[in-house]
């Protein structure tokens, strides 16, 4: 590929001129005898660096590493995996269920996703298109299982229960049940004083690699993304941060670790499916503003919107889909 189709443009080279055609000046001799001392001088006279800063310079990256890796430790116990599972059959008695939901054998794994621990309680947070199956659920025949840790780094599993969503907001609540296990709730942040260019990271279960840290910046701010009832989530974070399939409902942090925003969707390259490296997260004010409600209110079926699917139909701006595709739910 030529360069100037690259819009690099090249300065021109001087090429250097041969000794032979050199000729000087007899008034310059004087001037190339004392020339190496003048030199010396020069030299002698031109700061040099001190190496014993140099340990100093090179500390600093291992500052920011212990720092990036002291946030992933504090955050991460907070960060849950989240399965979607649907069992063969229905069961007929309190019994029989738990005996399906314990047998991986008996249960398809439909979905995963994450989520991060509201409060002591049990309360999750995650979003409403990573549990509307369960959600909607009519058949009797889907389930949901968290992996997540307790204060004291004991893997645990468990069954969840849907307490509310907003499809509007995508946003949901499970509750897990967890008699004899102390919860480390995440720490919230706020969204409203956020700047373009501030560093933040997604932890999250991405292809169901559970735990896992992606690094970026925030690239925008008062984005306009869909919900999965069609309508538009307003004021969504843009990052860079790699968010792909199962980062849903997991947290993006910022550099202190606290909560900033919950994340939802990217945008897809056209014709691929895959990532453009534009990313979203719904805003933790918005969060906090919506999440107590559905912990006091549990939605009724009867006030769903359309399935979270939908969004792959929905009508977002012509340039957005001539550059990346469709945005969709990870």
């Amino acid at each position: 590929m030529a360069l100037g189709s690259l819009g690099i443009r090249l300065l021109p080279v001087s090429s250097p001129p041969n000794s032979s055609e050199i000729s000087l000046p007899f008034t310059s001799r004087r001037a190339i005898v004392f020339a190496p001392t003048a030199l010396m001088a020069s030299l002698l006279a031109f700061p040099v660096p001190s190496f014993a800063a140099l340990p100093q310079l090179q500390d600093e990256v291992p500052q920011e590493e212990d720092r990036i890796v002291g946030l992933f430790q504090e955050t991460s116990p907070s960060v849950v995996y989240i399965k979607n599972l649907e069992i063969a059959k229905k069961p007929q008695n309190p019994s029989e269920e738990a005996m399906l939901i314990e047998d991986d054998e008996n249960a398809k794994v439909k979905g995963t996703g994450s989520g991060f621990i509201w409060d002591k309680f049990g309360h999750i947070v995650t979003n409403y298109h990573v549990v509307s199956a369960l959600a909607t659920d009519n058949s009797g025949l889907q389930r949901c299982k968290v992996n997540l840790v307790d204060v004291e780094g004991n893997g645990i599993s468990r069954d969840a229960k849907v307490v509310g969503f907003d499809p509007e907001y995508d946003l949901a609540v499970l509750k897990v049940e967890l008699q004899g296990h102390e919860l480390k709730p995440i720490v919230f942040g706020t969204s409203r004083s956020l700047r373009v260019g501030q560093s933040c990271y997604a932890i999250g279960n991405p292809f169901g690699y559970e735990k896992t840290l992606t690094a970026g910046v925030i690239s925008g701010l008062g984005r306009e993304i869909p919900s999965p009832n069609g309508r538009a989530i307003r004021g969504a974070i843009q990052t860079d941060a790699a968010i792909s399939a199962g980062n849903s409902g997991g947290p993006l942090v910022d550099l202190y670790g606290h909560v900033i925003g919950v994340n939802t969707a990217t945008f897809t390259r056209k014709g691929t499916g895959m990532s453009s490296g534009v990313n979203f997260a719904i805003p933790i004010d918005t969060v906090v503003r919506t999440v107590p409600y559905l912990i006091a209110e549990p939605t009724p079926l009867q006030d769903l919107r359309p399935h979270c699917n939908s969004i792959i139909e929905a009508t977002i701006d012509e340039m957005q889909r001539e550059e990346f595709g469709d945005c969709v739910f990870v």
